[in-house]
């Protein structure tokens, strides 16, 4: 497939429908052969029933012959012992400083407890019950369920993940939206319903001089880093509002502002090369929940020098809202997600839209290229993700539903998002559970669980480099966790 080739609106209908009914023609040819495997089972398990009962008239004809008392006979079975999964060591380290207006408070743990003082690692947290099993899932047998063809642990049962050390950030007072490590990994930037913005680092080794609480007077939507250093945090709000921070200076170095027609800031993302960002931003409308409540989108190019709009992308007549964005290696490509299930893709030199295809049948809520940029992920609004290829456009090359771990009820504030590993290796979810899945991309093993929050994950992140990754909770919390 090539990407810098532009494609005519018709052309992109017509391959669009080609690839809906190539999908479902493999669907239906799927679900034949999984008819006639279960057919030939149902059979074979007939066959075996009949010459048990068989059997059994034999040996009960024996028995009571040699007169022996058929109570007295018993069928002995096997039971399968459950393990419950091991708590994690963390190491310990003393609070080294106090907390200040103007420095985020940070609470480090090393016995995991929650500033009331429970132990969030007892084990009757450890087996936290979980609910609302997908009709669409693959069939579950016991513990396990069939996905492509191969027995896998269902979501519930996979292992606690090892952690080398876990610190607790409890500086905000309304549920955690975004977090977001810099582009070095030594800073983290972490936004707040309460309209706040945290910027603290976890390690200890890093001098503390950037700390700082940003206060934006809005429901914070959107954050990302200058992707060249550490220098510049971008804040998108709920209001219309667009901030630049300036980590060094400590101060606000410009306020820009969407139409009052797009006032809900959805998604920023800085180009890796050239000094320029991109604002997704929604109209509203009534909804229950953040989906519903998006209306049509307006993706428009920023210049971070002169802090002025320099183009709005075309995206046709009353497009659905965009929700995620993502930038390829060298910032010529900028793939888009929308609230229909369409996935477009941008040349970013022309300013105009090369490709498109649907991807779900429901709105998706977070994507990512990825490591080789030869694929890109989906996360739908379902609980669904897909891996798809960007050279035969329209493949799936991997998939997990992880809709037992999406459900976040009518929650007004949150957006499913996922993150990956910098080896592309393991991709992690947003949970309305306590915990949150992280699987393993094209793996033979099944997956992780995070350790336990006390509220559902909102937000999720990796280190740029390190195996280290970030949970946001609507606990207000902010958990930096290292694996082994």
């Amino acid at each position: 497939m090539s990407l810098t080739k532009p494609r005519l609106p018709a052309l992109l209908k017509i391959s669009s429908e080609k690839n809906t009914i190539s999908r479902l023609k493999k669907d239906n040819k799927h679900l034949n052969l999984k008819l006639s495997q279960l057919r030939a089972l149902l059979e074979e398990k007939e066959g075996q029933s009949g010459q048990s009962k068989r059997s059994m008239g034999a040996t009960n004809s024996s028995t009571t012959s040699s007169g022996v008392d058929d109570e007295n006979l018993h069928l002995s079975t096997s039971s399968e012992e459950q393990c419950a999964p091991a708590t994690s060591h963390l190491s310990k380290r003393e609070l080294s400083e106090e907390c200040s207006a103007t420095e985020p408070a940070k609470i480090i743990s090393s016995d995991a407890k929650s500033s009331s003082g429970h132990d969030l690692y007892s084990a009757s947290i450890l087996h936290a019950s979980y609910s609302g099993v997908d009709d669409t899932a693959p069939r579950f047998y016991g513990s396990h369920f069939v996905e492509n063809g191969r027995e896998v642990l269902r979501e519930e049962e996979f292992p606690e993940v090892s952690a080398e050390f876990q610190e607790t950030f409890l500086g905000h007072t309304s549920s955690i939206t975004r977090c977001r490590f810099s582009a070095s990994g030594n800073n983290i930037a972490s936004a707040s319903v309460d309209g706040t913005v945290r910027i603290w680092t976890y390690d200890s080794s890093i001098p503390a001089s950037r700390n700082a609480t940003i206060y934006c007077g809005a429901e914070i939507m959107s954050l990302d880093w200058e992707c060249k250093s550490d220098r510049l945090l971008l804040i998108g709000t709920a209001d219309g509002g667009i901030k630049a921070w300036n980590v060094d200076a400590k101060r606000v170095v410009c306020d820009l502002n969407t139409t009052e027609a797009f006032p809900s800031v959805l998604d920023l993302k800085c180009s890796p090369v050239e000094p320029i960002f991109v604002s997704a931003a929604s109209s509203r409308r009534l909804g229950s929940n953040s989906m519903d409540s998006l209306g049509y989108a307006s993706l428009t190019v920023w210049n971070m020098k002169t802090w002025k709009a320099m183009t709005v992308l075309p995206l046709g007549e009353d497009p659905p809202a965009i929700t995620s964005l993502c930038f390829n290696h060298n910032g010529k490509i900028l793939a888009a997600s929308a609230t229909d299930g369409m996935i477009h893709m941008f040349d970013m030199s022309a300013g105009l839209q090369i490709t498109g295809w649907p991807a779900h049948d429901t709105a998706i809520s977070s994507l990512l290229f990825g490591p080789d940029e030869t694929s890109i992920f989906s996360l739908g609004s379902d609980g669904k993700i897909f891996e798809w290829s960007l050279q035969n456009q329209g493949h799936v090359l991997w998939s997990r539903t992880c809709s037992r771990f999406s459900d976040h009820g009518t929650s007004k504030y949150c957006r499913h998002e996922m993150a990956l590993d910098a080896n592309g290796r393991q991709l992690l979810v947003t949970s309305g559970s306590v915990r949150a899945p992280i699987y393993q991309v094209r793996g033979h093993s099944n997956g992780l669980r995070t350790l336990l929050h006390s509220a559902a994950i909102t937000t999720v992140d990796w280190h740029p480099t390190l195996p280290i990754f970030l949970t946001g909770s609507a606990d207000n919390s902010v958990r930096v966790t290292s694996i082994l």
